[in-house]
């Protein structure tokens, strides 16, 4: 999680707070240690944020410190609504945690809708595998080491660019320029055999937009 992002959430948990917090409290919701959450706090509070309290003791939010406004109209509120809490069928459990953030920091900036949900039904996370990992990998144009497991349980060691994750209902794909085809493959991504590695080196950097409009001109009617 960026810095900038991490003392945004620093600032819900206090406000939204209703007892002192202290920074292994903090630590442990944003998943970082709690020495960063002393320095992060030090920097808000030079930044004139009204954080009070002290190492060991716990922090609160003076009351009163607003975020600026935003506005939606009802339909757009509607849809953030029923989105976010669609992410829930995604399978993806980090994808869910920030859809959780998202959401505070819209319910804290604008009302959104109360009578709207979605089932949670969906996709289960693959065993093992951390589809953060893969997200940051599409968004850097890491190429990936795999292992995948064929329908007929045959094994292949793979070299692929991972352009995006399309999630189904009942299983999440990976859609990729595979190396060893020489052409595009969509990978499910509970038949990996093994965690997916970045290929030291292997970027794609530049290729990934064309690889997916390509992908997208061929695929797209499979969707």
């Amino acid at each position: 999680m960026p810095r900038s992002s991490r003392m945004f959430e620093i600032i819900q948990a206090l406000r939204s707070a209703p007892q002192p917090m202290t920074a292994a409290q903090i630590a442990e919701v944003l998943e970082v240690t709690p020495r960063t959450i002393y320095r992060d706090i030090a920097t808000l509070q030079s930044m004139r944020v009204p954080i009070e309290g002290a190492a060991g003791i716990g922090y609160v939010m003076r009351r009163g410190y607003d975020l600026p406004p935003l506005n939606f109209d009802v339909e757009e509120a509607e849809a953030i609504t029923v989105g976010l809490s669609m992410i829930a069928r995604t399978g993806d459990k980090s994808l869910q945690k920030a859809a959780k953030r998202a959401a505070n920091k819209l319910a804290e900036a604008t009302p959104l809708s109360q009578t709207l949900f979605s089932s949670t039904w969906g996709a289960d996370e693959p065993y093992g595998i951390d589809l953060s990992e893969i997200r940051q990998a599409i968004r850097e144009e890491k190429k990936l080491c795999i292992t995948y497991c064929d329908v007929d349980g045959v094994e292949t060691d793979r070299t692929v660019c991972p352009i995006s994750i399309i999630y189904y209902s009942e299983v999440i794909v990976m859609p990729a320029w595979c190396e060893l085809r020489n052409d595009f493959r969509h990978f499910r991504l509970d038949r990996l055999a093994n965690h997916p590695k970045i290929k030291p080196g292997g970027n794609f950097i530049g290729r990934s937009e064309a690889l997916r409009a390509q992908w997208a001109a061929e695929h797209a009617q499979d969707l």
